[in-house]
């Protein structure tokens, strides 16, 4: 549990996989931060941007966290974790997007003017399920209870 906590707070940017209206995916790069209170990750996106517009139309997204690559690591030993939920935007304002921006910009604080634009949305992935590999031949899935534990800093 703490390796996969290590890895959530170590590592800002994710892969966010979406669907494409014909189905096909799409993955597109984001940076995350962790909301503890609500137990889930927080990415800002623009309006503009193609994983919007997926993430708005089918809720289900996997985001892909890794440790980078370096010359001393085998590519296959690479920490990583794929996880599996739920995308929904909170309304601008309310309190859940206002626990959205505190997480936010606790990581990222150099892009609070960006909270102000109105094109630029802040969406909360529910994590249900997640698949962690702590390296080469160590992977396991990752229920429901350990992932509340992670995500709420316990244990």
């Amino acid at each position: 549990m703490r390796e996969l906590r290590n890895l959530l707070e170590t590592n800002r940017v994710a892969a966010l996989g979406t669907t494409q209206e014909d189905g096909t995916p799409f993955v597109s790069m984001v940076p995350f931060a962790v909301l503890r209170d609500m137990g889930c990750l927080v990415i800002q996106v623009s309006g503009l941007a193609a994983h919007t517009r997926y993430l708005q139309a089918r809720s289900q997204v996997s985001l892909l966290v890794m440790v980078a690559e370096t010359p001393e690591n085998a590519v296959h030993d690479l920490p990583r974790v794929t996880l599996q939920g739920n995308a929904s935007v909170p309304e601008r304002g309310g309190a859940e997007w206002n626990a959205c921006k505190v997480a936010y910009l606790q990581r990222y604080a150099d892009v609070e003017n960006m909270t102000e634009l109105g094109d630029f949305k802040f969406v909360a992935i529910n994590v249900d399920s997640a698949r962690h590999v702590s390296g080469f031949g160590t992977a396991r899935t990752v229920g429901a209870e350990e992932l509340k534990q992670v995500f709420g800093g316990r244990a």
